[in-house]
């Protein structure tokens, strides 16, 4: 589901005004995760309970913002990703270690799949992922056999009405995630141009896009007209920006304060060099996970 923003009513005098900007997907991670670390519940768990920060390169954006650090190469921060034209999974350990946070303090050499043990209903799970649909129904793709991290937290997070905030930029906008779940699966095809995944959906996350961050931000709504683009646009999303002028006006120089935004680097190591090596065998392809 998206997450809810509380829109301000227009202000009397206030002139209304709309605007227009455009976010490659870089611009679009660094909103995000701005937006995702200014959330109330993730302040509250910060200052008073818990934060885990999955693995993940918007992630990587957030414990950028969370702790004024600067993460290189962020692409080694994920496990699955899609590079090269195929769909692939990272060998390097994560360049970040900070990822559970205890009332504000860093747990050093912590282990998500016991610290989430603690967890309870004002606690935070950040999470992002692959597909976000009109519903605000979250699809994770995971080619690990054990779920990945959404098979590990969500169990817990869920019944425990714990907070799990997905930062997920448009340029993942599918039709029905739902839809796509049901022609996915780890043995689900024969020949796969890199890992078979599965898209796993999470309809309970709260889904912060592009739309959400700037009205968390803001207060200006912000609506998804156009996407896509050559040159360094691939990917990019085109908004329109309304309100009240003061506030579309501090959205557009938000956007404008992270143009420029560096493209995210490939990975330093892959699982699979080439999916023709493997002749496209989606099982052969699956094997170099080891089983995890």
């Amino acid at each position: 589901m998206f997450y809810e923003v509380q829109y301000p009513q227009p202000e009397p005098g206030q002139k209304q005004i709309k605007a227009l900007v455009v976010l490659n997907p870089a611009e679009s991670r660094r909103l995000l995760a701005k937006a995702t670390v200014a959330l109330p519940e993730v302040q509250n768990a910060y200052k008073n309970g818990m934060i885990i920060i999955g693995r993940g390169i918007t992630n990587a954006f957030v414990s950028e913002e969370l702790f004024g650090i600067k993460i290189e190469n962020k692409a080694n921060q994920t496990a699955g990703l899609v590079c090269g034209g195929i769909t692939n999974s990272t060998a390097a350990p994560p360049p970040c270690t900070w990822h559970v946070i205890r009332k504000g303090k860093v747990v050093e050499g912590a282990d998500s799949n016991v610290e989430i043990l603690d967890f309870g209903p004002d606690d935070v799970f950040i999470k992002g992922g692959n597909a976000i649909d009109m519903q605000g129904n979250a699809g994770v793709c995971a080619s690990s056999v054990k779920g990945g991290t959404i098979g590990m937290c969500w169990p817990i997070v869920t019944p425990r009405g714990s907070h799990l905030i997905m930062p997920i930029g448009l340029e993942k906008l599918v039709p029905s995630v739902i839809e796509a779940s049901k022609h996915t699966g780890l043995y689900y095809y024969k020949y796969t141009m890199g890992l078979p995944p599965k898209l796993m959906p999470v309809v309970l996350g709260k889904v912060v896009t592009e739309i959400q961050a700037i009205g968390v931000m803001t207060g200006a709504r912000a609506y998804h007209i156009a996407s896509g683009g050559v040159g360094g646009s691939e990917g990019a999303v085109v908004l329109a920006l309304e309100g009240d002028e003061k506030r579309v006006v501090k959205a557009f120089e938000l956007v404008k304060s992270i143009k420029g935004e560096p493209p995210v680097k490939a990975p330093d190591t892959f699982r699979i060099s080439s999916a023709a090596d493997y002749k496209y065998d989606a099982l052969a392809q699956l094997k170099t996970l080891g089983g995890v």
